[in-house]
């Protein structure tokens, strides 16, 4: 169980551990699901050390982990770079937050980090895989400060007007919407710019995206690998630049560093900045409606 330990949250004898707590694949999922396809959110799961993913998740993820043994420290720096972001948000006024394409919220997740600096924090979880989010929702319990809501983010104009957003978050005060490791796979054909304008419009001024993206930049042939073996799930990646990330930006002012690798968005000590970002290949930056 590579992922685990490299991942910096459990040592093998915790990571065996909850392999064998994993919920079982026959009683707790809808009936309808493919537990023989792997799904980005779960994948992403056991990179992180989670224990919500199956046989097909953790396959594909020890394939992409052989292609490249630096994954899980990637994934890594993309949950530390949310952790910072969604800090900078409530030191920054925001107390609440539309997380898209949210996955499993494993240890460090969005409403922890929001709670420890504002305990009046709200946070929707949102997600278009049916166990991610049957996992979620298992795990937040009744929790009146949060919700989970099944939804596609490719259409903003339903997932803002449901009974779970709405009864939670108030859009006439500044919002963080958090796209973290998710619009990479919002393929051209969908329009990722026009996907993002729809949810800007609805943002009150003041009010935050928060994104990370996968980029080809720094390991080409590595990412081009990586993208293709992505093509075996429902959600096959796209792999954008920073100008490209930049573009779709656009209508808001970019907090500083910019658009970067994702260890240089603010790190909190030189400690967490090694020196060749690139190798991250990963894209992080916030945006501030004006």
């Amino acid at each position: 169980m590579r992922a685990f330990t490299r991942s910096g949250y459990r040592d093998p004898d915790q990571a065996r551990e909850a392999r064998n707590a994993m919920p079982s694949e026959s009683n707790t999922m809808p009936s309808d699901i493919d537990l023989n396809r792997p799904s980005a959110a779960r994948v992403y799961d056991y990179y992180l050390g989670g224990a919500h993913n199956f046989a097909s998740d953790r396959e594909m993820a020890e394939r992409a982990i052989e292609m490249w043994p630096e994954l899980p420290l990637i994934m890594q720096a993309n949950r530390a770079f949310l952790r910072r972001a969604v800090r900078f948000c409530v030191a920054s006024g925001v107390n609440q937050f539309l997380d898209l394409g949210s996955g499993i919220p494993t240890v460090g997740n969005v409403h922890e980090v929001a709670r420890a600096a504002d305990p009046d924090a709200r946070v929707v979880y949102v997600d278009i895989d049916p166990v991610a989010v049957t996992h979620s929702r298992s795990i937040l319990g009744d929790d009146p400060r949060t919700s989970v809501v099944h939804a596609d983010l490719r259409r903003p104009d339903l997932l803002l007007q449901r009974p779970e957003v709405t009864g939670l978050l108030d859009f006439s005060r500044p919002v963080a919407v958090m796209m973290v490791a998710v619009l990479h796979f919002v393929p051209d054909a969908d329009d990722p710019a026009a996907v993002i304008a729809g949810y800007r419009e609805a943002m009150a001024p003041g009010s935050f995206l928060v994104v990370s993206h996968a980029t080809h930049e720094g390991q080409p042939r590595r990412a081009d690998e990586h993208q293709q073996l992505y093509q075996r799930t429902a959600t096959p990646m796209t792999m954008r630049s920073r100008a490209e990330l930049q573009a779709l930006l656009d209508g808001f002012d970019v907090v500083d560093p910019g658009v970067v690798y994702l260890p240089l968005w603010r790190p909190e000590s030189l400690d967490e900045v090694d020196e060749h970002p690139e190798r991250f290949t990963g894209l992080a930056a916030i945006g501030r409606k004006r």
